[in-house]
């Protein structure tokens, strides 16, 4: 499973690439604002630093604008991917802009028949929202092992990308189901090395060391 890190922090970013851990990134309006910075100023500064993905947003509503915003953000990095909403018109927009060779990343997936959608409509990536459903009391896994069964019964080529990840248990649950991608906040990933057996298996390796007085330098 590719790791993508959903941040426009760049500090972070090149923290976790620098260990190998992003194979691309996905902003968004909200991420972005975070930041402070012009979208097309820190977007290329995650391109420059990132040689996988960059997911960047469409703010616009209509597929005509969306289309005319897909092609401006493409201007800025080779690698950028549009994201573009799941709504009808997010799927023209997505029809279109793949059409032209570009790639797409479909967000805001709630339901497998959106994501059946986003496949025929040419998506690289479809983006399904797991948080948000456990939200509801609803488990957002269960749409990942839905969509991955509807996309292997017919051979779709569009990559599932989980995200709204909350959880460390989120990224292993989502890499057994079989999500091509998982995109979570840097915090996140870096939670996954943790685990209290760990803590005290070290915490007993220092305390057996300590008594035999030696040093390694």
């Amino acid at each position: 499973m590719k790791f993508f890190v959903d941040t426009a922090d760049i500090d972070a970013i090149r923290e976790l690439h620098e260990l190998g851990m992003v194979d691309g990134v996905t902003t968004n309006p909200s991420l972005i604002a975070k930041s402070g910075r012009d979208i097309k100023e820190v977007t290329k500064e995650i391109c420059d630093m990132v040689s996988g993905p960059v997911s960047s947003e469409t703010v616009a509503l209509d597929s005509e604008t969306m289309i005319a915003e897909g092609r401006e953000l493409a201007k800025i990095a080779d690698n950028i991917v549009i994201k573009v909403p799941l709504t009808w018109d997010g799927l023209k927009a997505c029809k279109v802009l793949t059409g032209e060779g570009r790639m797409v990343n479909v967000t805001l997936c709630f339901s497998a028949n959106q994501a059946i959608l986003a496949a025929k409509a040419g998506a690289t990536f479809v983006s399904p929202f797991i948080g948000r459903l456990d939200d509801l009391n609803l488990d957002g896994m269960d749409l990942i092992a839905d969509i991955r069964e509807i996309y292997d019964n017919y051979d779709f080529e569009t990559q599932i990308l989980a995200a709204s990840i909350r959880s460390a248990n989120h990224m292993s649950e989502a890499a057994k189901i079989g999500a091509d991608v998982a995109t979570a906040p840097p915090d996140v990933i870096k939670k996954m090395v943790a685990h209290p057996l760990t803590d005290k298996g070290l915490e007993g390796f220092l305390k057996d060391w300590a008594k035999t007085g030696q040093k390694i330098l």
